[in-house]
């Protein structure tokens, strides 16, 4: 997966390189004009670094089409201006391709040999559930 992201000051990272072997890998591809992203989806992530500590969160805002966002932009969903994790940017969606998400937000949870667990959509109360119960079963 050498699928090239941004950082939010425009620096060039590698998928790769933000993934963790031994330890479970949750991957949230996102986008601001998602309200079910920026209300629900984003906060439950938050959520769930409490209650995973071995998680690695890869936190994604994918674009889609001509759709270009300002770190500012990006970071005005948060009352502080400040993330509690890094975003990164996936400016022509390949790496949202590259897993088949079916829309925003799409979790994808790999387990700890990189591999992938679960792929859920969406950021009601069934998606969270069988999110939580994935990262719990990773973790006995």
């Amino acid at each position: 997966m050498n699928i090239q992201l941004l950082t939010l000051d425009k620096e060039t990272v590698v998928l790769n390189s933000l993934l963790k072997r031994d330890r479970p890998n949750l991957i949230l591809f996102y986008n601001t004009y998602c309200l079910g992203c920026t209300g629900r989806a984003i906060p439950f992530a938050y959520e769930l670094t409490k209650d995973f500590h071995e998680l690695n969160l890869i936190v994604i805002h994918t674009n889609f089409g001509n759709q270009t966002f300002s770190k500012a932009e990006i970071l005005d969903i948060f009352k502080s201006k400040n993330a509690p994790f890094d975003i990164f940017i996936d400016p022509q969606a390949k790496a949202y391709e590259h897993f088949d998400c079916e829309g925003t937000p799409h979790w994808v949870v790999l387990d700890k040999d990189i591999q992938r667990f679960r792929s859920i959509f969406g950021s009601q109360t069934h998606a969270k559930q069988r999110l939580f119960y994935a990262l719990e079963s990773l973790n006995q």
